[in-house]
Order: structure tokens, then C-alpha cells, then sequence
């Protein structure tokens, strides 16, 4: 079976874990990426070469970079008729520019389509999105959900094809595990790691922080235009020597940042225009041996599950009552470093997400799962 999967998301060295797992399971893979993705808000994520054994890794030219809905791959159609999939897996969602164009040629080449949806918000596109997107439910082999209220979107919409809810990535337990050697540290870290834009809730996890003992001190990693904010704020509640902020690191080296805590919050709040549509961060640090806390916004409850603990998102109350509760109790911080590593080994691995889509794949294809 010929696969090949479009995707700009699989510029980051890390997910790239499930491409070998793939091929492992005897797809013949080629996996078409931009030479980088230019993030809204947050800047160039330039290609890592990471995982690249067992299948081809191509780059192509994008037209529209950073333009979420009408960017595309200009030359697409040349590595479309050499390589003639079986199935094509445009990962990207059904209203987009890049998944009609890229849907129109593998149609046309007789390949067995799927489009991957993140969409949670229930939104009628206008034309000519709105066209995109029928087109590509009329001639979809399939379509791949991030979330539970996204698979009901696609619905609503019209979709009426077999429609699977499935993580995009899962992780490399052995990159992503609890460090052998923990380091002892004075007092508590609580963390964010991600992008610092307003629908994070960065802003209500310093003011949660701020009515805290002086021993638990907060972390933030990443990068966004929400950092001159973020640092004003920690100046007006007195938090600043309590504040550590680091930038972004690599995909890869995101557990040794992982290590430095003792808690992991991601305090999302839903907008009019978004919401928590996985939070991947949250299955990275449960692999790490990290315990987390999430708000209630979209798919962070479903994916936390009973492994870590959840809060009205927005309730700053709520918020630090949990921090305390993790940062008084060790032993309950222990155990839910235990129950999260076991849910991720249990549902969250590249391998078994890798498992997954490759029975889709078959089953799109044609072939006995």
C-alpha cells in the first residue's frame, strides 16, 4: 500500500516518531512537507529531521505561508503522478485551500482521500470556502477528527462519509519518559510551556499563582506576542521573582524542559473564535512523569481524563485550589505522575496512534484490517 501524507504540521521534529512507526507496519510511505510553517502569533517553525528512517521525506515549495486557509503546495501534482498513491492523506482540514487543491488532484488520479478536521467551533463558511469544503465531503474516502465536537461538526455540515476521531500524534514514550535522575529542587515549579496568547490563560495562572506561598514559583516556556503583557502583569502583582520565563525549545528537547517541574498547568479559555481543540502539551507532560492540571475548554477534560485534574477554565478560585492541592500533597503528585504516564502508554503512543491510522488507511484502501 502507497501512502502519502501532506502535511505542514510535520515540520516539527517530534511527530515525525509516528511517520516510522507507519512504515514499520509495511506502508510504503512519502510524506510531503513546506521547508518551514510561518506560525500567526508565534513566528517560523523551521523543518527538523528528526525521525526520517524507513520512509521518504520530501520538501515543497508553499504558496501563502502563514495563511492557515488559503496556503498550498504549487507543485504537488508532479509528486502526485510519480508516485501514485493508494491512499492520500491531506492533513488539513476540509475548508481549506490546500486540502480542495490537493483533493482535486489525487481524485483525479484515482487515490482514496482523507482530510483531517480540528475545527470545535461550528462556523458556515463563506464562499469560496464553502465550496471547498462540499467538494471535499462529496469525494472524501474519509475523514479524521481531532476531537469529539469536530467529528459533530463535519456532520452538521453535510458529511455523511465513515468519519474516525484520532489523535494527529501521540509520542515517543522513550523520548518523552520521567527522568531516571530527578533533580531536587527547593520549593514547587508550577508550568506553562507553549504559545503566550490571550486564549492560554497565562494571565489566570499568575493571578492563581499570585495568592500563593512564596515556595511555589511559576515557569512559563515558549513564545508569543503575549509576553509583554504577561511580564507587566507578574510587575503588578508583586510575582516577578516568582516569575521564570524561558523561550521555546525544540520539539526534541521539550522533556528535558518537562523535568524542571513539578506540575504542568494549561489554563485554556475558550473565545468566540476558539477553543481547546486537543492540547497536546498535556500528553507530553504525562509521558514525562509530570502531573497536570487543565481547564474545561473543548477536548482537555476528554483527554485528561481521570489522570490529572480539571477546573472551570476562567475560575481562578478553582484554579488555585488545585495548584495547592498538588503543591501541599507529594504523594499526590506522585500518584498522578503514575496514572498519567499509564494513560498516555495506554491510548497516547506514536505506535498506537500510528496502529490507527494505518488501519484507516486500510480500511479506506480496500484491504482486510
Amino acid at each position: 500500500m502507497r501512502v502519502v501524507i501532506l502535511s505542514k504540521a510535520l515540520v516539527v521534529g517530534a511527530y515525525q516518531r509516528k511517520l516510522e512507526e507507519i512504515a514499520n507496519l509495511g506502508v510504503e510511505l512519502t510524506v510531503l512537507v513546506p521547508p518551514g510553517w510561518r506560525e500567526p502569533r508565534v513566528g517560523m517553525i523551521a523543518l527538523e529531521r528528526r525521525y526520517t528512517a524507513g520512509y521518504r521525506l520530501e520538501v515543497l515549495p508553499i504558496a501563502f505561508n502563514g495563511q492557515h486557509h488559503l496556503h498550498f503546495y504549487p507543485t504537488l501534482a508532479h509528486v502526485l503522478r510519480r508516485v501514485r498513491p493508494n491512499v492520500f492523506h491531506i492533513d488539513e482540514e476540509s475548508f481549506n485551500l490546500a486540502t480542495f487543491h490537493a483533493m482535486r488532484l489525487g481524485v483525479k488520479l484515482g487515490a482514496r482521500c482523507c482530510f483531517y478536521n480540528y475545527a470545535n467551533i461550528d462556523r458556515r463558511y463563506p464562499p469560496p470556502f464553502s465550496h471547498f469544503e462540499h467538494y471535499n465531503f462529496r469525494h472524501a474516502a474519509h475523514a479524521l477528527a481531532c476531537n469529539r465536537e469536530a467529528a459533530a461538526i463535519i456532520e452538521r455540515h453535510g458529511y455523511n462519509g465513515p468519519i474516525s476521531v484520532v489523535p494527529q500524534f501521540g509520542v515517543d514514550p522513550e523520548l518523552f519518559a520521567p527522568p531516571l535522575d530527578p533533580a531536587r529542587r527547593e520549593g514547587v515549579i508550577v508550568g506553562y510551556l507553549g504559545r503566550f496568547v490571550p486564549e492560554k490563560g497565562i494571565l489566570d495562572l499568575l493571578e492563581a499563582v499570585a495568592a500563593l506561598p512564596e515556595y511555589v514559583r511559576l515557569r512559563l516556556i515558549g513564545s508569543g506576542t503575549q509576553r509583554p503583557a504577561i511580564e507587566q502583569r507578574a510587575v503588578a502583582l508583586g510575582i516577578g521573582s516568582r516569575l521564570e520565563i524561558l523561550p521555546a525549545v525544540g520539539s526534541t528537547e521539550v522533556p528535558a524542559a518537562l523535568a524542571g517541574l513539578d506540575m504542568l498547568v494549561l489554563p485554556s479559555r475558550t473565545t468566540a473564535n476558539w477553543k481547546e481543540q486537543f492540547g497536546r502539551v498535556i500528553i507530553e507532560a504525562m509521558s514525562c512523569g509530570v502531573p497536570v492540571i487543565g481547564s474545561n475548554s473543548g477536548e482537555i477534560p476528554h483527554v485528561i481524563g481521570d489522570a490529572g485534574l480539571i477546573f472551570p477554565e476562567a475560575d481562578i478560585g478553582a484554579l488555585r485550589r488545585r495548584i495547592t492541592m498538588l503543591a501541599e500533597q507529594p504523594a499526590l503528585r506522585a500518584e498522578y505522575a503514575r496514572r498519567g504516564r499509564a494513560h498516555v502508554l495506554a491510548q497516547y503512543t506514536q505506535a498506537a496512534v500510528a496502529r490507527r491510522h494505518v488501519e484507516i488507511y486500510r480500511e479506506m484502501a480496500g484491504i482486510n484490517v
